[in-house]
């Protein structure tokens, strides 16, 4: 299977490459490299096998149109919407017209079809905690102007696919974590860069504000089923757990590790937040298989 992947240099696109070069795909990479890099793909780099081709190009871009023609993939994933580090106002353009974009070019070239990776907190927005974890189809006010964004681009999704017949899939990411992940970009990865320095971490509020935490080799999984399984849904992937953020910092830190530091709890952020992996296990065959202990594991 020929599969073309944007933002495969990145965190989860990654670890993506790997798992389908050694399933023997043809992978093409899209990648702008504003916060992915090309040390990601070093081991799939070095394999040789001229499988994978990169191709150092902003999804927006007009020339997107004539790669996706010229190389034809049968699938498509879209790993690049909403990327963290940027403004909102840059963040939301690039999601809605790149992913326009990708689907203008994906509909005229034939591919069978698309997976959109969304963030599921963004969704679905502040959920009260009777309705945790939460399931797919809940429709509430959204929390801020990247979660219109991320609701503009399911909606996206399933007009082309009524309109144009572009298959879909989207999977709406709990807070994944994992290997290649920058500080910046995921609280585990910032305790976890703080504890190998042994320094101090900052806890925004009282850490008792809550997430759910999914190993990134378990979202892969998830990623490859769906393109073939799924179509035409909105697909949680998490596992359901709550765990606080206060938990996590001992978990990393361990016992001996510098305590915390309490700081004021950011304008806007949501308490307590989990999804409900159900569809997934009906519609994809998937569920999580890392515990967070093993997963943290993996950091040290």
């Amino acid at each position: 299977m020929r599969s073309l992947v944007v933002g495969g240099a990145g965190f989860i696109g990654s670890h993506l490459v790997d798992r389908l070069l050694a399933e023997s795909h043809q992978v093409d990479v899209v990648d702008d490299l504003s916060t992915g890099s090309l040390a990601n793909l070093a081991a799939a780099r070095a394999l040789g096998t001229g499988a994978l081709k990169f191709h150092h190009l902003d999804v927006r871009a007009e020339e997107l149109d004539e790669l996706v023609g010229r190389r034809e993939p049968e699938v498509v994933v879209h790993l690049a919407v909403l990327p963290p580090g940027l403004s909102d106002r840059l963040a939301v353009e690039s999601a809605i017209l790149g992913t326009l974009n990708l689907l203008d070019a994906a509909s005229r070239s034939g591919v069978e079809k698309v997976v959109v990776a969304l963030p599921a907190a963004l969704l679905y927005g502040d959920v009260p905690a009777r309705e945790l974890p939460v399931k797919e189809g809940r429709i509430g006010e959204a929390a801020s102007v990247r979660g219109v964004a991320a609701r503009t681009i399911a909606d996206l999704l399933a007009v082309y696919r009524a309109e144009r017949g572009l298959e879909f899939t989207a999977l709406a990411l709990a807070n994944v974590y994992g290997p290649r992940q920058r500080p910046e970009d995921g609280v585990v990865a910032r305790f976890a860069a703080a504890a190998l320095k042994d320094e101090q971490v900052e806890l925004h509020g009282d850490g008792r504000q809550t997430r759910d935490f999914v190993f990134v080799d378990d979202v892969v999984d998830a990623v490859v089923r769906a393109t073939t399984r799924g179509s035409g849904l909105v697909v949680n992937i998490g596992t359901g757990t709550q765990t606080t953020i206060r938990d996590l910092h001992d978990l990393v830190a361990g016992r001996d590790g510098p305590p915390p530091k309490a700081t004021a709890r950011r304008a806007g952020e949501i308490g307590r937040f989990a999804v409900s992996p159900v569809r997934a296990r009906i519609h994809l065959s998937w569920a999580p298989w890392t515990t967070l202990e093993t997963g943290l594991a993996t950091l040290r």
